[in-house]
This record gives structure tokens, sequence and C-alpha cells, in this order.
């Protein structure tokens, strides 16, 4: 469901969970079995909660299972005591400058957030932990690299996304509606966009994931005028729909770790529109159409470009190509070897 109940890392976990399940055998750690209602059909075991006070004992307490090697899709895995050798996961530096922690954390953890994340050396400690790392684009590795975080090795295994239907077959938008599906935390902003229909007065936005009421209120003071629908979340097969029906997926952020939406989006052969920053050319490619996350006119531009049915039926055909690029299945297979790799070069330190 895009409800925002399912978040970029959850969906990482489960549908790299799905498609590695096809390759070998994969036992699932979850922290409460209500977790499997949502999860793949795949045997389990139970461990600490990933925010809780225990979480840096998960290996110690899980040694006796049989394993190969353990594969952590967050950066936070508790390693002491461990008896197989462990990949981590970093989807994103985002936070580091742009600190504010997600609403949803308990107080105490949020407080921990921001401490973590006024400097680089925690994570590097946290990151010799593990015998390895795992990152979503070539864009998070080069940051790591650059922030010196590369204390172990480092292999890209793309983000994907999930089929939402066939694309479509029409030759021109089918209606002035643009599409933004992510949060409303503040790195994401979503008031340009807002404020670019002040450009767009023929055109509907609408917010398709979960929103509090004072993000609401901010979003209708940034335009009051603008055509805003606040869908507060949607299903997978009203959202694919509602693509179906737009001119072109729009996102404004100035940070991301990779972009699913895109992708969905592309996949569905509707267009994006996006902030002209370099991850997004690493997902979009020549598809995208970009545009400065601080200026409204410019992404008003770049839609009205698509009114123009030969560009839009142009850049729907690259979008579809693009996507097609990404997959699961492609992503798993990346995975399957870089941790056989590590399993092997592990086993090769235990019998020395």
């Amino acid at each position: 469901m895009k409800d925002g109940a399912r978040d970029g890392i959850s969906r990482f976990s489960i549908e790299l969970a799905k498609a590695l399940a096809e390759r070998v055998d994969v036992t699932m750690l979850v922290r409460d079995e209500r977790q499997l209602e949502h999860l793949p059909q795949l045997p389990h075991v139970v461990g600490p909660s990933e925010v809780g006070v225990l979480e840096p004992l998960t290996g110690w307490r899980l040694r006796s299972v049989p394993a190969d090697v353990l594969f952590s899709p967050m950066q936070t895995i508790g390693t002491i005591g461990r008896a197989w050798p462990v990949v981590t996961t970093v989807h994103d530096l985002i936070y580091y400058r742009h600190p504010e922690p997600p609403r949803d954390l308990p107080g105490f953890v949020r407080l921990l957030w921001r401490i973590y994340h006024k400097a680089m050396w925690p994570q590097r400690m946290l990151l010799r932990g593990a015998d390895a790392v795992v990152t979503i684009s070539d864009a998070t590795r080069r940051l790591m690299t650059e922030h010196r975080l590369d204390v172990r090795p480092i292999h890209v295994v793309p983000n994907a996304s999930a089929p939402l239907g066939a694309p479509v077959t029409v030759q021109e938008p089918a209606g002035r509606r643009l599409v933004y599906m992510g949060s409303f935390m503040p790195y994401k902003n979503v008031e340009t966009l807002v404020r670019a229909m002040r450009e767009l007065p023929d055109y509907e936005l609408h917010l398709a994931a979960r929103i509090s009421d004072d993000d609401r209120r901010r979003l209708q003071d940034a335009a009051p005028v603008a055509r805003i629908v606040f869908h507060n979340g949607i299903s997978d097969d009203d959202y694919a729909e509602l693509l179906r029906q737009s001119t072109a997926l729009v996102t404004a952020s100035r940070d991301e770790g990779f972009g699913i939406p895109l992708l969905e989006s592309m996949a569905l052969g509707v267009p994006v529109v996006v902030s002209d920053i370099g991850i997004f050319h690493e997902v979009a490619g020549e598809a995208g159409l970009y545009a400065d996350p601080d200026a409204p006119e410019e992404f008003a531009a770049r839609v009205r470009e698509l009114e123009r049915p030969e560009v839009w039926a142009e850049r729907s055909k690259a979008a579809a190509a693009q996507a097609e690029r990404f997959s699961w299945e492609r992503s798993a297979a990346e995975l399957h070897g870089f941790l056989r790799e590590v399993a092997t070069r592990s086993a090769r330190r235990r019998a020395r």
C-alpha cells in the first residue's frame, strides 16, 4: 500500500527477500511476529528491536542460527559475539545535511538520532563492525568515499520498484494532473511544487501519501489558490490509475538516496519532472526533465513543455525504457553474488 506504512527501506527489505529466496535459502529476522503480515512467507527468527537497548547483542543472541552470512537492510545490526559475517546497508547520507529525525520515532531515539548525525565518526565506527557494506546508488557510494566512510568494501545494489501494471498507450497526457509521492519532511521541499502551481492554474497537484494536519495547513498557506488534492494515503491500484491519468510525477526534493517513485511512474510510461540533483539523473537518466529545486517557475516551465504531444510521447517512451534498467531480480542477483564473496572470504580467514 502507498499509504506511508511502507517506506523505502521496508520495500527494499521485502522485495529483496522475495527475489533472493528464488536463488538461495533465506531466513528473515523480525522484531515482532506481527510484521509477518507484510512479509513474504519465508522461515523467520525473532530478535531484538533495531531501536531497543538489546540491539547491540543481536549477533550474540542469534549465534546459534545456522547461516553463511547475515545481511541487514539497515546500517545498524548488533555484531557483538556473532558467528557469521555481517553485511550492512547505508541507504543515504541525507540526515547529515538535514538532521531533522522522522517524527514517528520515540523521543529518546530522536535525541540519539540528532547526536549521532552531528559527526561522521560514529557512522565510521558502526561500519567497522561489519564485514562489508551495501548501498543503493553510485551517488551514495561516492558520498561515502568522500566522507571516508569506505572503511569496508562497498557494493551497489540498486533500488527498484514493484510493477504497477502495463505502461500507458496514449500519445499525450490523459489529464492536467501532477502527482507527488513521498513524505513531507523539510528536505523533500514540497513547498516548491505547491508554489509552482501558481504558474499552473489549470493543473491539479495530487499529494498521495499520508499527511499530518500541520503539514497540510503549511502547504495550503504556501499557495492558497493552488488546486491541491490531498489523498492522505492511497492504494497501489489507485496510485497507478492516478499516474496514468496525469501529465507527470513531480518532486522537488533537495536530497535523496534513490527515488523509487520515479521508477514507478516511468515504468508506466509517465514522464517525471524532478530536481536537478545527481541521484535523480542516475535514476531517470535522459528521460527526466530537471529543474532547480529553488525555482518553482522552472518546474512550471518543464511541465508546460509536456503539453506538446510530441514531447510527452517522446518522454513517455524514454521513461519506460529507462525504468526497464532496474528490477528487483537484477538487484537480488547483485546482492547474492556479493554475499557469496563475503561469505567465501570469511570462510578462508577462519580456515587460516
